[in-house]
């Protein structure tokens, strides 16, 4: 292990991740990112597709412009815009590095990855939520046809396949796959899909929905997955269907085992949301900072990259004023 005592050592390689990166650089802080993938990891395992909710203007940072072809970037110009950030302020990321174990001890966090050990005084938790999927928890899930990540339609051509989930993902995969050739089935827990789908899309998947090209089982959860059909139950009763493919996209949730290694507390509710100081964004833990979706814990819809850019600034102002006593 270096001798090297880092300021400030950030978990995440994401655009929050990088945020902080750019305002520890500005403060003069010795910082380092880790990313356990590629640059923006949670960007490049997007659906080669996918379009932002948000406009480009909004996913802007460090006085950066975000230059998009149309009003709402892709998933390729968010890939490029971030990259130029990352080149732009030289920032130390260290990719394809895993974050294994977390420790403090006395004053220092000791912080042992795939690749190395690290020593900070202080550690700022960027990690998203995209790393690890919500699992349905039924027999068969474990088959090599289900999956949950949704990348591109084409492996699911003049195939049959289950898209668990009515939100953006889950309605983005059955509309394409649809006009690919697959046929497409929908399992909705609730009457139809989700109300804040993408306003542009959403349209589309009722009237696909209503005129019958996608079969959805409202009201219903998947029971049972088999290498050649699925079981769903249904309000009318079980139902079996053929099946060749499932795409869970029934969301995703932070790494919680990060969280309780270095015992930052969670509520005891459903949302799991860790303990943390909403100005300094600092948790119970001192030295310890949540950046990001992080900071909702399993409510992942209160925090975007647009609203939680601010993290980094505040982060990094506590951080600076701490060292200076």
């Amino acid at each position: 292990m270096s001798n090297k005592i880092y300021d400030m050592l950030i978990i995440g390689g994401g655009p929050i991740g990088l945020a902080c990166g750019v305002e520890a650089g500005k403060a003069g802080l010795d910082y380092v990112i880790v990313e356990k993938g590629a640059l923006t990891n949670s960007i490049f395992n997007y659906p080669i597709n996918m379009t932002f909710f948000s406009t480009s203007d909004r996913l802007e940072m460090a006085d950066i412009p975000f230059m998009s072809i149309g009003n709402k970037p892709n998933r390729t110009e968010a890939l490029e815009y971030y990259r130029r950030i990352f080149s732009h302020f030289d920032l130390n990321v260290k990719l394809y590095e895993a974050v294994q174990t977390l420790e403090k001890k006395e004053e220092l966090f000791h912080v042992k990855t795939s690749k190395g050990e690290y020593q900070a005084k202080n550690v700022v938790l960027a990690t998203g939520f995209y790393d690890l999927p919500n699992l349905m928890n039924i027999p068969g899930e474990d088959l090599p046809k289900v999956q949950h990540y949704y990348k591109e339609p084409w492996p699911f051509i003049n195939q049959k396949i289950v898209v668990v989930g009515g939100a953006n993902s889950a309605v983005d995969a059955a509309l394409e796959c649809w006009r690919k050739g697959a046929e497409v089935s929908m399992v909705l827990l609730e009457e139809e899909v989700d109300q804040a789908v993408k306003y542009w899309v959403r349209p589309d998947i009722v009237n696909r929905i209503k005129e019958g090209s996608i079969k959805a089982f409202t009201q219903s959860r998947l029971k049972e997955i088999h290498e050649h059909e699925v079981v769903i139950s249904t309000p009318k009763g079980e139902v079996t269907i053929e099946n060749d493919f499932v795409l869970a996209m029934t969301g995703y949730k932070p790494n919680f085992g990060l969280l309780n290694q270095l015992g930052v507390k969670l509520s005891e509710d459903e949302k799991c949301q860790p303990q943390y100081d909403e100005q300094t964004h600092e948790t119970n833990v001192q030295g310890v900072y949540l950046a990001g979706v992080v900071c909702g814990g399993l409510n992942t819809r209160e925090f975007f990259i647009e609203n939680s850019v601010v993290h980094a600034a505040m982060i990094v102002r506590d951080i600076v004023g701490k060292l200076k006593k």
